[in-house]
Order: structure tokens, then C-alpha cells, then sequence
């Protein structure tokens, strides 16, 4: 493998509530390593059936709102025909359709070129499994 490529798996609690993790520092940390000062691009991976990336403002309570939208468009009822583990799971497997398991970030000068208020998150609706991965991969 070329140094012009370097992927690393973080692991993350994500609870038994559902919600949402920014990752935007150990991005950051990951790419100080990777990308040393170079422009490419950073993929996140999440490789699970019930989780997603997504690029969003947190702490001013737009995470609350995505939680709040995903139980509007996907509510833990019975009326999933996915229905193992914990009620209305079945959500927690058409999540990925609507907050991919993925995003790809450009980076500049070793350094996301998020905007202001930007940040990149995990988002897990499934309180049933807290162990979680996260592929990062800089292309540079």
C-alpha cells in the first residue's frame, strides 16, 4: 500500500440510547497522520446495517432535530416487517437509506475543508448493538 493511502478502523460506543457522535476531532487527529499536510480526500465507513454518516451542525441542537425528523419519517412501531431485537428495529435497518454509511470529505493542506458549523457524525438509532466501527481512509 502506497503512503498516497492509509485507512484506519476506530471502534465507539455509541450507547444504548440512540443518537448522534461527532467524530470531526479523531478525523482530525487521524488525518494529522495520514494526510500530513497533503490534499485528498477522507472517506468514513461505517460498516453496519443500522448506522450513518452524516456532515451536520451539533451542539446548537440540530442533532436533536435529525433524531427528531428520523422519528417523523421513521417511527419505532410494529409496522416494520424487520422485527427482530428491541421494538420497531425495523427502522433501524432503512436509516442507512436516508443517512448513507458514508461520506467523503475533501481535504486541504491536511485539513477537512468542512464549512463553519460542520461536523462529521455517526448516527445509531440501534440501541440494541453500542459497539460500532468506523473506516476512516485518506486518498491523497
Amino acid at each position: 500500500m502506497s503512503a498516497a493511502f492509509l485507512t484506519r478502523t476506530l471502534r465507539i460506543t455509541t450507547g444504548r440510547t440512540e443518537g448522534i457522535h461527532d467524530l470531526t476531532h479523531e478525523c482530525a487527529s487521524f488525518l494529522r497522520e495520514a494526510a500530513a499536510g497533503r490534499d485528498g480526500l477522507l472517506n468514513i465507513f461505517t460498516p453496519h446495517a443500522t448506522t450513518g454518516v452524516a456532515i451536520i451542525e451539533t451542539g446548537a441542537g440540530s442533532d436533536d432535530d435529525l433524531l427528531a425528523a428520523l422519528h417523523v419519517l421513521l417511527p419505532a412501531d410494529d409496522r416494520w416487517q424487520h422485527r427482530h431485537g428491541s421494538p420497531g428495529h425495523g427502522r433501524d435497518h432503512v436509516l442507512p437509506a436516508l443517512v448513507p454509511p458514508h461520506a467523503t470529505v475533501p481535504v486541504t493542506g491536511g485539513e477537512m475543508a468542512l464549512g463553519t458549523w460542520q461536523s462529521v457524525c455517526v448516527v445509531d438509532t440501534n440501541k440494541d448493538n453500542p459497539d460500532r466501527q468506523v473506516r476512516l481512509s485518506f486518498l491523497g
